[in-house]
């Protein structure tokens, strides 16, 4: 992987599944890289939700992760507010975590 200098990211988004084909075209064309897609219903309550985020529960939601070269990140994340809103209440949510060591 050519993405190594930079080091890779692991990509985790939840959003509703009405956005799931325009999300997913997004994240070819950004370099994203083993996508997986899981249809996802919470179950978190409502309280919890609304006092840490302000968010409230959906049940119909998909969870993507995948791969992502730790230089695109941030242009991705910036994208999603965006082109997607993702820093308006109940559109999405997404999160990296560095991923240190990786065996291919």
């Amino acid at each position: 992987m050519s993405e190594a200098k930079y080091g890779v990211d692991y990509l985790t988004l939840i959003t509703g599944r009405n956005k799931k084909d325009e999300i997913l075209k997004f994240l070819l064309s950004s370099g994203c890289h083993l996508i997986d897609l899981v249809y996802a219903k919470g179950s978190v309550k409502t309280g919890y939700f609304k006092d840490m985020l302000g968010l409230v529960p959906e049940e119909k939601k998909i969870m993507i992760t995948c791969l992502i070269a730790g230089n695109l990140t941030d242009h991705l994340l910036e994208q999603l507010v965006k082109q997607f809103n993702f820093d308006k209440p109940n559109t999405g949510i997404a999160f990296v975590v560095p991923v240190d060591r990786l065996t291919v």
